[in-house]
């Protein structure tokens, strides 16, 4: 009897050990792997826009080549699409980045700071109809198109580095996987070819933020259903939405300062609502299979 109840904790002990060891191993693998493909992608992309979609997949060739060479498999980040959960997420999947568009740039455009201006669109009618049917288009058309870019980063941020900085036992992984991802985006920011307002400092500052925010609310989304489909789902639908409408409506000398992912107004209302999220408890829902 005591033998054998002192037996469980030593093979739970022993199983927790061997995930924190594989997860480890899994993360240096994904980066040695990641750090060539993403400056490979950095340097093409600088050189014509076409390449951005293959920086945008050096996480998930890096995430899948990690699986293939440790032989992990992927039965962890559940790529059958039409679970309960995942379906339950897809009115905040379309909704999330045009309240924080309102909230956000809705300010900006009320109080002046930033200039209100319909684009040139095949669109043929006022500009609240303009803004209203872009807006449309763009959380389904544009949603979907964006699914070609967001898989690939996805399944490297949230469907492989993110459990596994959990599992190896890192502190704050949450934390540490958006900061992660928004230095990942700084050389093509700094470079000039993303989003960057009129003073550098506090633009990288401010993007940080955003994203590390932005992080965590789709990592949480992604932890709670056990799914890598809503993470991959809601970041394509914050850039068709917020990068195709709101910032294609927004201009002004100041508009990258107060309005875009690096503005000051996006930055707040995202940190606001990762705080608020961070209040609700969450449970874990996971089906990690690598040990």
């Amino acid at each position: 009897m005591t033998s054998n109840s002192h037996s469980v904790p030593a093979v739970s002990t022993d199983r927790e050990r061997e995930r924190t060891r594989l997860s480890r191993r899994g993360l240096l693998v994904f980066f040695a792997i990641l750090i060539p493909f993403s400056t490979l992608g950095y340097v093409l992309a600088m050189k014509s826009e076409i390449f951005v979609l293959f920086l945008m997949w050096a996480p998930g060739l890096a995430s899948i080549l990690a699986r293939v060479l440790l032989r992990e498999g992927a039965a962890d980040i559940s790529l059958k699409i039409g679970g309960r959960l995942a379906r339950r997420t897809l009115p905040f999947i379309l909704l999330f980045p045009v309240v924080i568009g309102l909230v956000a740039y809705g300010t900006a455009w009320i109080t002046g700071l930033v200039e209100y201006v319909t684009p040139d669109t095949f669109i043929k009618a006022s500009p609240a109809i303009t803004f209203i049917a872009m807006l449309l288009l763009q959380m389904i058309v544009g949603t979907a198109v964006g699914l070609i870019g967001s898989v690939g980063e996805e399944l490297g941020w949230r469907g492989y580095m993110l459990t596994r900085l959990i599992d190896a036992r890192i502190p704050y992984p949450m934390l540490i996987s958006g900061i992660i991802w928004g230095l990942w985006h700084l050389p093509v920011m700094i470079a000039g070819n993303y989003n960057s307002g009129p003073y550098p400092a506090l633009s990288v500052l401010l993007f940080m933020i955003s994203i590390a925010s932005f992080g965590y609310i789709i990592g949480r989304m992604r932890l709670k259903t056990g799914s890598v489909w809503p993470a991959v789902f809601l970041h394509a639908s914050w850039n068709a939405v917020i990068q195709d409408v709101f910032d294609a409506f927004s201009q002004g000398k100041n508009a990258l300062l107060w309005t875009g992912e690096s503005g000051i107004l996006v930055a707040f209302a995202l940190l606001a609502t990762a705080w608020f999220i961070s209040r609700r408890p969450m449970s874990r829902l996971s089906n990690r299979r690598i040990a």
